[in-house]
């Protein structure tokens, strides 16, 4: 079995974060793997290792200035990562990145894709199943345990009363929440091993997909930022006997009465 799994690099959540003169988020900083990318990896690893054969390979997008975020796939035990970098990529929207990677992964047409729910720097949440579209493939949202048996994929989807057991056939997307599995910590070995594992770089020119990413293929612009509003202190009264009437009194004044 073959499996993609979709990974971002992002800016390293506990250094501060900035803005750059385009209102993109500054990534000229450390990079490190989403840590909502990790639950991707582990469950292919393992769903790889129940198959008896097959391998994982990660696809990224962004800046390949610093990939100690895919070393530390590839050190979990991803076999090899493909990462497309370019300056042209700059200001791309979600659609923009599904396409990158739909052109990616269709080089290698593997058996499953796996991807996090939504970025921890993006949140969107739009980008997989833009993903599974180009792709021509159903896609699965919210999984919280995934079985392949046979050519058929059947996940437990997460919701809000519960889970949903849905099953489809192979090839498809999923993509899974934080409790799908506790993600492996990468051993001195696979650290090493790492260092010699297929890192593949391209560019938007190699994926012929100039024209639809960057600023003049996306859908969306920032034109500006502004600060959110501070919050202000509430109201506080001493009930001295007439705490219920002067509820009564506010919630009819906001017209909840």
């Amino acid at each position: 079995m073959n499996i993609v799994v979709c990974v971002k690099q992002i800016p390293d959540p506990a250094a501060p974060q900035s803005l750059d003169g385009s209102y993109n988020l500054n990534r000229s900083g450390k990079l490190i793997l989403d840590e909502a990318d990790t639950y991707g990896v582990e469950m292919a690893l393992q769903l790889v290792d129940k198959a008896g054969s097959g391998e994982v390979t990660v696809v990224s997008m962004g800046s390949a200035n610093d990939v100690a975020g895919l070393r530390n796939a590839l050190a979990m035990g991803a076999a090899k990562a493909v990462i497309v970098s370019d300056d042209a990529l700059r200001g791309t929207d979600a659609l923009g990145t599904a396409k990158v990677l739909a052109a990616v992964i269709k080089r290698d047409a593997p058996d499953l894709i796996l991807c996090a729910t939504e970025s921890s720097d993006g949140y969107t949440g739009t980008m997989p199943v833009q993903l599974a579209e180009l792709l021509g493939l159903p896609s699965i949202t919210f999984a919280k345990s995934i079985a392949v048996e046979g050519t058929t994929v059947k996940v437990e989807r997460q919701t809000e009363s519960g889970y949903d057991e849905v099953t489809t056939p192979l090839p498809a997307l999923v993509t899974v929440t934080a409790g799908v599995v506790e993600p492996r910590y990468a051993s001195f070995k696979g650290i090493m091993a790492a260092k010699s594992k297929p890192l593949e770089t391209l560019t938007v020119t190699d994926l012929n997909l100039a024209s639809e990413t960057g600023p003049d293929g996306a859908r969306q612009e920032i034109i500006d930022v502004v600060a959110a509003d501070s919050r202000v202190a509430g109201e506080k009264h001493v009930d001295d006997g007439d705490g219920a009437q002067r509820i009564v009194t506010y919630l009819e004044s906001i017209k909840v009465l």
